[in-house]
């Protein structure tokens, strides 16, 4: 009994053991198999994005956008500084130099105070020295370069002439960069590359950026205030800020279309930069004034714009005279002669 009783327990574990084989076998094939397909489908999805790629590229290709971002937003000359002393004598007074600062007046002393904007043509022949194009240690000599150096430069803050007139809203290098060079425009051209011979009229978008031109900006606004202090019985003018001006031209026809100021700097925050700045004077080397000597002396010629005098609708001359500059001419010189009349009734001879 006992060894059939073992006979039949070999039996059962040995029958047992071929099951779980056969089980392990099942379940190793099936492993494979889904093993398998899982890799077929990653494959199949790996192809698939590829060749969305590929036609993502050619269609970036059809339509491709060149950017030009410039990395400097007002771009300017390098500055190469002299290695050797440029000039016979040691240039160290203009170095030196600094305003003199501004008398001051009393609120109760000012018995007359006119605000007059005026417009210098850097054109005209007395206006020249604005136009000066050489360049020197501290960079090039034009007025509208020496503006731009002192606002990178950070010692002036420029504020937006689109806004207003009374300095309130600063604006970024990025903003006077796209003020002056203009915005950029996207223009279809042909793709010589997938078309060579321009028979299938294949065409892409291009961007197409303008760059900015120092000798496009051909006049400068002034606003400034003229005060009659009756302490010392003398007429004053204080120039409050200056402001470059831009002439916008038609795209097709290249006729002008109007003018803007881009942007205010503030006139007494610019004095101590100006100061270090020479003036171009073709006939007399030796009297050489800074750009500060030039605005305090009235070394320029311009003409008047608009006023506060007999403006309640503080309307430019162009507004008060839409067509007519003979007109505006004529009232701006009025408008000098009022001021300076008011001065010379004081008196009695």
């Amino acid at each position: 009994m006992k060894w059939k009783f073992a006979k039949y327990a070999l039996l059962v574990a040995a029958f047992g053991m071929a099951v779980s084989v056969s089980d392990a076998q099942t379940r190793k094939k099936s492993t494979r198999k889904t093993t398998t397909t899982a890799k077929k489908k990653a494959t199949t999805k790996k192809t698939q994005a590829n060749v969305a790629d590929e036609n993502l590229n050619v269609a970036k290709q059809d339509t491709l956008v060149v950017k030009a971002a410039p990395k400097d937003p007002i771009k300017m000359d390098t500055i190469r500084k002299s290695l050797r002393n440029d000039n016979a004598i040691e240039m160290n007074l203009v170095k030196d130099r600094t305003p003199l600062p501004y008398e001051n007046i009393r609120e109760d002393d000012a018995i007359y105070r006119e605000k007059v904007w005026r417009e210098i043509d850097i054109r005209e022949k007395i206006n020249l020295p604005f136009r000066y194009t050489a360049d020197e240690d501290n960079g090039n000599q034009r007025f509208i370069a020496i503006l731009l150096n002192t606002i990178k430069s950070g010692e002036v803050t420029a504020f937006d002439a689109s806004v207003d007139d009374r300095f309130t809203t600063p604006m970024t290098l990025e903003q006077i960069g796209a003020k002056l060079a203009g915005s950029c425009d996207t223009v279809m051209v042909p793709d010589l590359e997938k078309d060579p011979t321009l028979s299938k009229g294949i065409m892409k978008e291009s961007v197409i950026c303008e760059e900015f031109n120092m000798d496009a900006i051909t006049k400068f606004r002034i606003k400034e205030e003229w005060v009659f202090d009756k302490e010392s019985s003398r007429m004053y003018v204080r120039i409050l800020g200056i402001a470059p001006v831009k002439t916008y031209f038609d795209k097709v026809t290249g006729t002008p279309i109007g003018s803007a100021p881009i942007f205010w700097v503030y006139y007494p925050d610019m004095r101590p930069a100006l100061a270090k700045y020479e003036v171009y004077n073709g006939k007399n080397f030796g009297a050489r004034m800074s750009w500060e000597e030039l605005f305090e002396s009235r070394f320029f010629g311009s003409y008047v714009v608009k006023s506060t005098l007999e403006n309640p609708y503080d309307l430019y001359l162009k507004q008060q005279y839409p067509n007519n500059n003979i007109l505006m001419l004529l009232e701006g010189e009025n408008i000098k002669d009022k001021i300076f009349n008011y001065e010379q009734d004081l008196w009695s001879y």
